[in-house]
């Protein structure tokens, strides 16, 4: 109990303190209020003294008030402020107090507002409130002097200041806000001529304005006569009375009067009216929307001074201007769609425009870069306007006037061509973080978008529930589009562009009139003249359109001249009267309709008044006409007309004056008006009416893409200027990162544009300078930052975006091709044998995609100097230098990770790397110059085609095209460009071979461009063996199973035979030739023939190992296994096709039994050819691999005209070739050795002949030809036991020749095939041929003779 006690009297002792410090306040006030009033002035003696005649009333006052600040019956909180505060307002109020005391009573008043004596629930409060308004505003100083006025006139806007933030204002009405105002003004006013300190003074604090509900009605009384809307209302139109043009323009002032010029006293009023409307719409913020009148005072009133004044007025009020629009956008812009596009078009765009004074240009760029700077500013304003048929293309104007701005002319870049250039910089960088969002993963829709049905192009909603406003907004941009194309073909020929509307899809068809009307009315740039006439034809359907098209005017408001001069503005009337009559008579209708008067009784009176004008018009205006007509003759042509009544004279005289002051003209035939002006005004608040609100929008990367085609050309144009016009390190760095931005802008979809981005980059480097030599090429790139920065970012876009360059390419091989020729590049710059063929397997942080790293942090590391100027601190040469900088340029990362090229940018890579390597476009000083470019384009291209692998089939049948093109060229050399590219083109085939594929098409598109180089230059392959050996192996032993095509087979083995004829590769060679002929899992059908021909080419060679041949001889012996598997199964080898068929079974049998025969004939064949060889033991091994051969045969079927046919092709060849060598070396000088050697070979063919034909007796006996065999076997046996070998003696052949001839005889006898029969001479032909050849066995044969 104690302690709350204690608390309690704490508490009181508290408040009781606060209550004397009240009273001390109120005190020390009264008494500094009487001082000052007592005070004599000695150097003002004509101010009071004590013994001046003054109102006692005042003293008593304040002494009364002295009496009871420290006797109060009840706490201050609880008194009627009036009772403290009437004293001080009297002292304020009299005109008899001097100036001084006048200030001290005024800061009293502060001090008591300040400190909050009472409040808003105080008793009289409200009363208080208003009589210190009163008294503070009707203060007068009628005895002061400047200064003290100024002192004065302080302190009242302390007071009033305080007064407003006091927590009773609340109390306050309308008139009393209002009347504060109105005082601050006058302040303001009285000021022009003093200090500005009185000036910034005299703005207002923020002022409390509540709701209140809707505003609508002014009439209703809102919180008990509390100030709120409505004061704010008459405020803001108190305010922008203040921009009234008119009545500031017309002003005049007598001559001497004031001290400062008459503009510049007009700039400080305008000036303060715009810093509070500015104010009130910060402070208001959106709650304006809320309250209607006041937001249509911001659309109708205030935007209207402020685009008509934004056009006449001095940079500070410009850029003042342009603060309070962009105010209102961040708040408004919902409401206020067709303003802001009025204001872009009358006041910045035009300020901006070349013509006007620099500063005034200066200050309007700012106010369109301080819009850029929102994030969504250029979205909405492309998606508000320049997607909209009816809307000037405010986005795209815009950008091309920051271009033309910043656009670079001699010497160098002024404070706006700079500032133009921050403008679009910020542009870029805004669209670019639209559309290169690292977090997006949605694929862009296509560009450029087509619209491929009608719809009606002026409505702003989308055709169907299930298209998105983004598709919507961007196939009306694509509608606008071909609206000018259209406007283009109509002004050329009126039928052409009407039809180019029904085939754009931009009328319906059947055409509706709507769509003609919605044309003609809104279309800038068309014939005024043409759609006059138009308009006046009398056909149902023109008459429609006429309809429709007056039916788009909004005459409500506008007087009949005003309205006249709008609708004739938008066309030129037509010459014929019936024309004019029906044009005149559609708009006096429309007129009439949207009129609220009943000036006019009917829309005949307006036809008949508006022709009167048009004739007024042409009398005024026009210069053949002499005699003018006057006011009264128009008056009195006009009696009567209004239902035999008169218009009000006062009426007709203004349409008088009007026509005949302002002639009824036509806008420029662009379609754009020149300067605003109230009938222009009317239409718009008339048409905003009816227009759907600002879309208020975030950014889409769709959009953005669309949005920066638009400016593409000109952004490219003038950034590329800067950065060769520019010498600033930091002009640089920026304009590169610009030009970065519209490379990630480009790469999604807008190729051309990235490929004339890096043809300008290109040409910076001072790489492909053609005219420079490469010394001065070299000091260029050295001595200079620029050329180091180009190269730096070419390549950072072609790592970065490399898979939407397409023709870019060129001038990258290009710069790479001069680098290597200046020795910049790295030794292995890329490198084939490590390639990564799809970019998921990269495992290092390099490998991360171009959003994951951040593209314009890394790149903004690519183009830092630091690096380069720290080593010049390190004792770095010069060339090191250059090295570390193309080093930074990771030029092998392109080729490496190629994997996510498109086909477009695959075809144009290899384009430009075949034609680099072939030389177009080159200039070669040297052959091991041109041996190197050659080298260094093969190893890019084929780094490229192994990274892309998976899909070779894809892109090489173009790259196969353009070696075709190339071996066309007038001054194509084969010379080394077949040389690299077979060698390329061999491990591209080592890589596809190397994993099974099920599609052949690969492997066949890599063989045919195989052969095409080998047929370039058959003799290259003497130059290049060693690796194709070395790779050709490799496939042969590692991934046999991997070749498929019959091309493919042909052409690695044939190139085998041919590379592994050399001493250095003949071992490799023949090992990977006989594994896979010792092995016969990978002996096809298709390959066979292309085995045995491989073999029997090394077989040939002279000096080729014996035993080495042995061994291949032997594996052709065996595959004859192959042949027989075949057969027996019926069809082929692995991956044939079976058919089930029963039908079929016996013609594939004999299909198979011919084929295997005749692959076995080849086999033959080739081991026949072995048979002639130099060396014996060759000779004799291939008879003995042959009758190997015929042994494992056995199982084939040969049926009667196949083994005649073998025996033919094989056997009897083979002997009779070797009777030929025989007895060729026989007629040799010192040859016994050889013609011996020769006769031991025919010995063993004679005996192998003897071997196959008792084989094979029983088919061959089958042959209706056998009788003719029979006698070509006695012949060659003939032929041999008659050999003369001459001076080397009796031949050996004669010896076992009967020993053959015995042993064929009785097994022919033993088959009953060589018996005496009548009518068959089989039996004595033999006998006579046996007594000619053989005379010695003639008796055992035939015993019986």
């Amino acid at each position: 109990m104690g302690m709350q006690g204690d608390e309690k009297n704490e508490l009181m002792s508290s408040a009781r303190r606060k209550e004397i410090g009240r009273a001390c306040m109120l005190s020390t006030e009264v008494g500094a209020v009487l001082a000052a009033i007592r005070r004599k002035n000695e150097s003002h003696p004509h101010y009071f003294s004590q013994e001046d005649c003054y109102d006692t009333s005042i003293l008593q006052s304040l002494k009364s008030l002295r009496t009871l600040i420290f006797s109060p019956q009840q706490a201050w909180g609880t008194i009627d402020p009036s009772i403290y505060l009437s004293p001080f307002l009297d002292v304020v109020e009299s005109d008899d107090v001097p100036a001084p005391a006048t200030a001290v009573a005024l800061a009293a008043i502060t001090k008591i507002f300040r400190n909050n004596v009472f409040d808003e629930k105080t008793p009289g409060a409200k009363h208080a409130m208003a009589g210190a308004v009163t008294a503070i505003t009707s203060c007068r100083l009628e005895k002061t002097d400047s200064a003290c006025e100024d002192a004065v006139m302080m302190r009242i806007l302390y007071v009033l200041t305080e007064l407003v933030r006091h927590p009773a204002s609340v109390l306050l009405t309308d008139h009393a806000i209002c009347t504060i105002v109105n005082t601050c003004f006058q302040v303001v006013q009285q000021s022009a001529n003093r200090g500005d300190l009185l000036q910034r003074s005299a703005i207002l604090p923020d002022l409390d304005v509540r709701d209140g509900g809707n505003s609508e009605s002014d009439d209703e009384e809102i919180y008990d006569n509390r100030y709120g809307i409505r004061s704010a209302v008459d405020i803001f139109h108190f305010l922008c009375s203040l921009l009234n043009v008119v009545q500031v323009y017309h002003v005049e002032y007598e001559t001497g009067q004031g001290t400062m010029p008459r503009q510049s006293l007009d700039e400080d009023v305008q000036l303060f009216a715009l810093v509070l409307i500015n104010s009130v719409v910060e402070l208001s913020g959106d709650s304006i929307m809320n309250h209607p009148k006041l937001l249509r005072m911001v659309q109708d009133d205030l935007f209207h001074h402020l685009i008509h004044y934004g056009t006449r007025c001095t940079p500070l009020i410009l850029s003042m201007i342009s603060s309070i629009v962009l105010n209102i956008y961040h708040f408004l812009r919902r409401s206020v769609r067709l303003q802001l596009e009025a204001f872009f078009s009358f006041v910045l765009l035009r300020a901006a425009s070349l013509g006007n004074p620099v500063q005034v240009q200066e200050v309007a760029i700012e106010g369109i870069i301080n819009f850029c700077r929102q994030p969504t500013f250029i979205t909405e304003a492309y998606v508000n306007y320049d997607t909209h048929p009816m809307f000037r293309n405010i986005f795209e104007d815009l950008g091309k006037l920051l271009c033309m701005h910043s656009f670079p002319a001699n010497g160098p870049l002024t404070s706006l061509q700079v500032q133009a250039f921050e403008g679009l910089i910020i542009t870029l960088q805004n669209i670019a973080d639209s559309v290169d969002k690292e977090d997006s993963s949605s694929p862009l829709g296509e560009y450029p978008i087509e619209v491929s049905e009608y719809r009606p192009f002026w409505e702003e909603r989308p055709a169907n529930g299930s298209e998105s406003w983004v598709d919507f907004v961007r196939k009306r941009k694509a509608q606008k589009r071909k609206i000018t194309i259209a406007s283009n073909h109509y002004n050329r020929d009126e039928k052409k562009g009407l039809d180019y509307l029904k085939v754009s899809h931009l009328v319906s068809d059947p055409p509706v009139a709507k769509a003609f009307a919605m044309f003609f009315r809104f279309t800038p740039g068309l014939d005024k003249t043409m759609i006059g006439d138009y308009l006046g034809d009398p056909s149902d359907f023109h008459l429609q359109v006429l309809k429709d098209f007056t039916e788009t005017f909004e005459f409500t408001g506008m007087a009949l001249d005003s309205a006249l001069r709008t609708y004739l503005e938008s066309f030129r009337l037509p010459g014929e009267s019936q024309k004019i009559h029906r044009i005149i008579e559609a708009f006096s209708n429309q007129y009439y309709d949207h009129q609220t008067s009943d000036t006019f009784q009917d829309g005949e009176v307006v036809l008949v008044l508006s022709y009167s004008l048009i004739m007024l018009n042409t009398d005024q205006h026009n210069p053949q006409v002499k005699k003018k007509m006057t006011e009264d003759e128009f008056i009195r042509n006009n009696r009567a007309i209004n239902g035999g009544k008169d218009l009000p004279r006062e009426y007709l005289s203004e349409l008088f004056h009007s026509i005949a002051t302002k002639e009824i003209t036509v806008f420029g035939q662009n379609g754009m008006t020149l300067e605003m002006n109230p009938n222009i005004w009317i239409q718009l608040i008339n048409r905003s009416k009816k227009m759907k609100s600002f879309k208020v929008c975030d950014t889409d990367r769709d959009l953005g893409r669309d949005m920066f085609a638009v400016i593409a050309g000109p952004s490219v144009a003038t950034l590329s200027a800067i950065f060769e016009h520019t010498e600033d390190e930091g002009m640089l760095h920026e304009c590169t990162e610009g030009l970065f931005s519209i490379a990630r802008i480009s790469q999604h979809g807008l190729e051309d544009t990235l490929d004339e981005l890096l043809a300008s980059l290109c040409k910076f480097t001072t790489l492909l300078n053609p005219y420079a030599s490469a010394d001065e090429t070299l000091y260029g790139f050295s001595n200079d930052m620029k050329p180091r920065m180009a190269t730096l970012a070419v390549f950072a876009i072609a790592n970065s975006f490399k898979e939407s360059i397409r023709g870019g390419w060129r001038n990258i091989v290009d710069c790479l091709l001069k680098l290597k020729r200046l020795k910049l590049l790295p030794p292995n710059v890329v490198d084939p044998d490590n390639v990564i063929e799809s970019s998921d397997s990269v495992a290092d942080e390099d490998s991360e995609s171009p959003g994951q790293r951040g593209l314009v942090g890394r790149f903004s590391h690519f183009l830092s100097m630091e690096s380069v100027e720290e080593s010049l601190h390190l004792g770095l040469s010069e060339f090191e230098q250059n090295q570390k900088v193309i080093q930074q340029c990771r030029i092998g990362y392109i080729f490496n990770n190629s994997s996510s090229l498109s086909n477009d940018a695959m075809q144009n890579l290899g384009r430009s790397l075949i034609f680099a390597a072939a030389g177009k476009g080159q200039k070669f000083s040297t052959p091991v110059e041109e041996e190197e470019t050659v080298a260094l384009c093969w190893d890019l291209l084929l780094t490229t085609t192994l990274a892309n692998v998976n899909r070779f089939a894809t892109f090489w049948p173009n790259y196969h095209d353009y070696l075709l093109t190339v071996a066309q060229f007038p001054m194509f050399s084969p010379i080394p460009f077949v040389e690299k590219g077979i060698i390329a083109l061999i491990k591209v085939s080592s890589k596809i071979l190397a994993t099974y594929r099920p599609e052949k098409q690969s492997e066949e598109l890599v063989f045919t461009s195989i052969n095409l180089m080998w047929k370039l230059e058959k003799e290259i392959l003497d130059t290049c063996f060693e690796p194709l050996t070395k790779q050709m192996s490799k496939i042969l032993t590692e991934h046999p199973g991997n070749i498929q095509t019959q091309l493919g087979w042909k052409s690695l083995l044939h190139l085998l035979s041919i590379t592994g004829r050399h001493q250095e590769t003949y071992e490799q060679a023949v090992e990977a030739l006989i594994f896979l002929m010792s092995d016969g899992t990978h002996i096809y059908r298709t390959n066979y023939i292309y085995c045995i021909d491989c073999a029997f080419g090394f077989v040939a060679l002279r000096n080729s190992p014996v035993e080495t041949n042995k061994k291949i001889m032997d594996s052709m012996a065996e595959s004859v296994k192959n042949l027989v598997q075949w057969y027996t199964s019926g069809y082929s080898d692995p991956g044939s096709s079976t058919s089930t068929s029963s039908a079929d079974d016996s013609s594939r049998a004999l299909a198979s039994s011919n084929f295997t025969v005749n692959l076995f004939v080849r086999l033959g064949e080739a081991l026949r050819k072995t048979s002639l060889a130099r060396r014996e033991g060759i000779r004799n091994h291939a008879i003995a691999s042959l009758q190997r051969s015929f042994t494992l045969a056995e199982e084939l079927y040969f049926s009667p005209s196949n083994i005649i046919n073998c025996f033919n092709l094989v056997l009897f060849a083979m002997v009779d070739d070797l009777h030929e060598k025989m007895l060729e070396y026989s007629r040799r000088e010192n040859a016994e050795k050889e013609t011996r050697s020769m006769e031991g070979t025919l010995k063993l063919s004679m005996e192998l002949l003897t071997n196959v034909y008792l084989q094979f007796l029983k088919p061959i006996s089958e042959s209706p030809g056998f009788k003719t065999f029979w006698l070509g076997i006695l012949r060659r046996m003939d032929t041999c036991m008659k050999a003369d070998l001459g001076v080397y003696g009796v031949p050996d052949l004669q010896q076992i020749v009967p020993d053959l001839l015995r042993k064929i005889i009785v097994a022919m006898k033993e088959k009953n095939l060589l018996v005496p029969t009548e009518g068959d001479d089989l039996w004595e032909i033999t006998y006579i041929q046996i007594q000619w050849i053989a005379p010695s066995v003639k008796d055992e044969l035939f015993p019986d003779v």
